[in-house]
């Protein structure tokens, strides 16, 4: 084991101090050793035409019930009741995110308040310390210098993979080895597509431990009908919102400089989103917009230097854009490129011979691009086999583009303003270590102790959930959800004939542009373009007012999905009440007359070409 691992860690005087006494608020189903879990009905998945190629793929864990907890009805009897100590391990397998330390914790105080004999196994290195067994038992001591604390440096992260045969086989082995009741994998959509294949896998070969993930990303794209966002995305949102107000705020009193800003956040746009609505920036891109309009290079650079001269006709010669570092891919011909290299990686074609064997319209894109670029293009995939976004310096790349059509503008007499000039910057790796924010803290807190009642509950393949949480937590809602609900099979095609190709996976979510944040942003959009409409949010708030903000987009989107359902399920219990044998025939006719039509509709709407799938999916 790395003695760095786990070992107490100086805290800084006041701000780390003071954040390592916070205790996290719980709500009220929570509060006590035990929970009641509510069975509901067998779930399915967002996309119909899968559905077969799931139940195949995953024959014990697919249609499994969505589980809420509630409070025990008896909780002082619930409280007295033995309960036999139980042994669990947790793996980082994510990016480091603001939080994931509290969901250690929060596992931690449940297993102990569950049976004070139960043990907790911490892998030390990630999902790499999994398969090789490398642990490190965690106790009130070694967590004490870690809460509310950010980084992932209790126990690190190595290539948050656990999807070859030899890494499953390895990770089950040390499951046997350490007789573990219960496994939680903190991750992404990655790591959690991943959870969801050792569940069935640990079921298929009578391997008792129960597998649960636990929804940790900064990138905050594992969101869907179960998971209204993810730990670490708050925090991250709003340091990163702090850098970009200070950026505007430069270049407003410069008055000479546009800023070219690239937020963290891999293939989708839910960070630079989040960002700009907290803090305002000239000019958004999003990748979402792109890949729906399909817009090529040239005409998004034709689109900002449409804004840069409307801003001059104003007398303005400054200006902030920010975009996701996700973009580059959503630029069709530049994602084609992107996969002509993949698949020459994939082939062990060398990187020095790679720019020869490309297609002939591959290659005249290539050697347009940059040097820079086209460097930044071939380097080594990620280990979920993707480009490595953060490393290609697309805000550099418009930058650069923009400047040379604006002086091909000036040339030609179409602008007749100042010389164009730009400033660059990343911010990614600056937000990952943050102390994390009140929410964060909370719901990690919250998510680790459901991890615990999930295992208890002897349910594998589930992720831990929390819904309601635009609400006050007292209003939270805990659940589990099968992991398989939340998978589906790419589709590269739209239309009559696009058939799911390809391995269930649960896959990032794409900004809805039919939502209303999205709608938020597009009635301000010529405003922030225009009017310098700069918002300083500062830096993250702690105690007193504004201490407990949450992210714009969580709150202004309503994504009660288990409180709908409940919905759904009141209103047909009430139809079971009055249409029973002895009502009269209006009512029996009116029933069927109703439910024929809600039938007929949601037919057509569950049909594949209807299913409201990730623009991802499209690709």
């Amino acid at each position: 084991m790395n003695a760095d691992f786990g070992a107490p860690k100086e805290l800084a005087g006041g701000l780390q101090q003071r954040r390592a006494l916070y205790q996290p608020r719980l709500p009220p189903c929570l509060q006590g050793p035990t929970v009641r879990a509510e069975y509901g009905d067998a779930t399915t998945t967002i996309d119909p035409s899968c559905a077969h190629v799931l139940a195949q793929a995953f024959p014990n864990t697919f249609g499994q019930p969505l589980v809420s907890f509630v409070a025990p009805a008896d909780a002082a009897a619930a409280a007295a009741e033995e309960r036999p100590p139980i042994r669990v391990g947790v793996v980082f397998s994510g990016r480091q995110s603001p939080g994931g330390h509290n969901v250690v914790w929060g596992l931690h105080d449940a297993l102990k308040a569950y049976n004070p004999q139960s043990v907790l196994y911490g892998f030390v290195g990630g999902t790499e310390g999994l398969s090789a067994n490398k642990t490190l038992e965690i106790t009130d001591d070694v967590l004490a210098s870690y809460k509310n604390q950010g980084g992932f440096d209790l126990l690190g992260r190595s290539i948050d993979q656990i999807r070859t045969t030899k890494q499953v086989s390895s990770a089950m082995a040390t499951c046997r080895s350490l007789n573990l009741d219960g496994l939680v994998i903190i991750g992404g959509v990655t790591s959690n597509s991943d959870a969801a294949q050792l569940a069935e896998t640990l079921i298929q070969n009578n391997c008792k431990t129960k597998v649960v993930g636990v929804p940790v990303s900064l990138n905050g794209d594992l969101k869907n009908q179960f998971v209204e966002t993810t730990v670490g995305f708050d925090t991250v949102c709003k340091v990163n919102s702090q850098l970009v107000s200070n950026v505007c705020l430069d270049a407003i009193s410069a008055g000479k400089y546009y800023y070219f800003v690239r937020l963290m956040g891999r293939k989708a746009s839910h960070v630079a989103f989040e960002c700009a609505l907290q803090s305002h920036p000239n000019m958004l891109i999003l990748g979402e917009e792109v890949a729906l309009s399909k817009l090529t290079l040239m005409e998004i650079i034709n689109k900002i230097c449409d804004g840069v001269q409307a801003r001059a006709e104003l007398g303005k010669y400054h200006g902030v854009l920010v975009i996701p570092e996700g973009l580059i891919e959503s630029i069709p011909e530049m994602y084609a490129l992107i996969q002509e290299i993949n698949i020459l990686h994939n082939n062990n074609v060398p990187v020095a011979e790679m720019s020869s064997q490309l297609s002939p319209w591959a290659a005249a894109l290539f050697q347009f691009l940059p040097s820079f670029i086209r460097r930044e293009l071939l380097l080594h995939q990620e280990s979920d086999n993707s480009a490595q976004l953060s490393q290609i310096d697309t805000e550099q790349l418009l930058a650069h583009l923009v400047e040379t059509e604006m002086i091909k503008r000036t040339k030609e007499g179409r602008y007749k303003g100042r010389k164009f000039s730009s400033v660059c910057h990343f911010f990614g790796y600056q937000a990952r270590g943050s102390i994390p924010s009140n929410f964060d803290c909370d719901y990690a807190y919250a998510l680790g102790r459901i991890s615990l009642h999930i295992i208890a509950a002897g349910l594998t393949g589930y992720m831990a959930t929390v819904a309601n949480l635009k609400d006050p937590v007292d209003k939270w809602r805990c659940a589990a959800a099968p992991l398989t609900a939340m998978m589906s099979l790419k589709r590269h095609l739209r239309g009559p004939g696009a058939i799911p190709i390809g391995k269930p996976s649960i896959h990032p979510s794409p900004i809805d542009l039919k939502g209303k944040a999205y709608e938020l942003l597009r009635e301000k959009a010529s405003s922030f373009l225009l009017d310098d409409f700069y918002r300083t949010p500062g830096g993250i708030q702690f105690e007193g007012p504004g201490s407990d903000a949450k992210p714009i987009t969580l709150t202004i989107e309503n994504q009660d999905y288990v409180g709908d359902i409940e919905i759904l399920k009141e209103c047909l219990s009430k139809v079971r009440t009055m249409v029973k044998p002895g009502c009269s025939r209006e009512i029996l006719k009116a029933a069927i007359s109703s439910m024929l039509s809600v039938t007929d509709v949601l037919t057509v709407m569950s049909h594949p070409l209807n299913a409201e799938l990730p623009l991802y999916h499209f690709k």
